[in-house]
């Protein structure tokens, strides 16, 4: 079996790969992640999965390589990972009683034949109304300032939802399963046959 690389250092993307049980190892892509001037956010992040599937190419030149990138969008802006309390608070605020959906990037680039399969995913979160003191308790708890959207859906942030529309609830924390077992499957890696 071809070995697979997942082009990212998220513990988050890594703990979802080991859902489907085939041996991988992790490197980190190193890509610019400046948004390009009017590049919608599915154009972005599926430029960028790709772009972090394929920048690992010459250390990993006989492998699956995996790259996903993910962004939300609110109210119509695209928004990415908050870094701070005051900006996580923003995002909140604004999300606080409407639909925020996340555009997630998925590529799987085969460094051996040069075949990319690169898709999109979306996942709408219905928020509902939150309070202020609320936000600021979410988070205090769980502190998700590198998280696009600024909450943890497997966590407490699930509290801060009315409802939750889309195909695969992995793609929600950033690594779309089903597409993914999808594109492997094309490849030739089926996680059901690959368990030894």
């Amino acid at each position: 079996m071809t070995q697979i690389i997942l082009a990212s250092t998220s513990a988050y993307r890594r703990m979802l790969l080991e859902k489907l049980r085939l041996p991988f190892i992790c490197a980190a892509p190193n890509t610019d992640e400046t948004p390009r001037m009017n590049e919608n956010a599915e154009q972005l992040v599926m430029r960028l999965a790709q772009a972090k599937a394929q920048a690992l190419q010459t250390k990993y030149s006989q492998h699956l390589i995996i790259g996903s990138d993910q962004v939300c969008v609110i109210n119509g802006e695209i928004t990415g990972k908050p870094h701070s309390f005051e900006h996580a608070f923003k995002q909140l605020r604004q999300a606080s009683g409407h639909c925020v959906t996340f555009y997630t990037g998925i590529s799987l680039f085969n460094s051996k034949t040069g075949i990319t399969d690169t898709r999109c995913e979306l996942f709408n979160v219905y928020f509902r109304e939150l309070a202020d003191d609320e936000i600021r308790a979410y988070l205090t708890a769980e502190n998700p300032l590198n998280c696009a959207g600024s909450f943890k859906s497997e966590g407490l942030g699930i509290t801060l939802f009315e409802r939750l529309e889309g195909k695969d609830p992995n793609t929600l924390i950033g690594l779309p399963l089903i597409t993914l077992t999808e594109l492997l499957i094309r490849q030739g890696v089926n996680p059901l046959t690959a368990i030894g």
